[in-house]
């Protein structure tokens, strides 16, 4: 009777301590992990920790591989959809634009050893084809009232 006695004691005695350290995880919030650190203790060293690490960092880096594969999926489908846009519409590339009208320029400057010329607008620069004398003078009274070309012609 005495040994049941002593068993009920150190029960309640149990259950008082385990409400005890329930009320006080829950008014801590879990920081009772931390309160060694806090205190000065040292931390717990894992001996896996670094195997962990390994495994985590892999798994970063293939998650990273799928997202780029995806993403490369994704765009080779968008790619298709552009291109048969511009098939159906006849478009054409930016680059193959700029590769066309390079080879055009390259083609007109072939066999020209300098840069091609730009257009230059009628009555500037050297046209001879214009004018029999050529002289300023002319192309002047061209331009006057008649009877004052009469005057300048005598």
């Amino acid at each position: 009777m005495l040994a049941l006695v002593f068993d009920i004691q150190q029960e309640v005695e149990h259950t008082q301590k385990a409400e005890m350290d329930f009320v006080m995880k829950q008014a801590l919030g879990g920081a009772t992990k931390d309160m060694g650190k806090m205190l000065g203790g040292e931390e717990e060293k894992d001996p896996d920790a670094a195997k962990k690490e390994e495994e985590r960092q892999e798994a970063l880096r293939q998650q990273e591989d799928e997202r780029k594969a995806k993403h490369a999926r994704m765009e080779a489908e968008r790619e298709k959809v552009r291109q048969s846009i511009r098939d159906k519409y006849g478009l054409k590339k930016k680059e193959e634009k700029e590769a066309e009208e390079k080879a055009a320029l390259e083609q007109a400057c072939e066999g020209s050893l300098t840069r091609p010329k730009k257009a230059i607008p009628r009555g500037c620069g050297d046209d001879d084809d214009d004018d029999d004398d050529g002289s300023i003078l002319d192309t002047v009274l061209k331009f006057l009232p008649g009877p004052l070309q009469d005057m300048f012609k005598k």
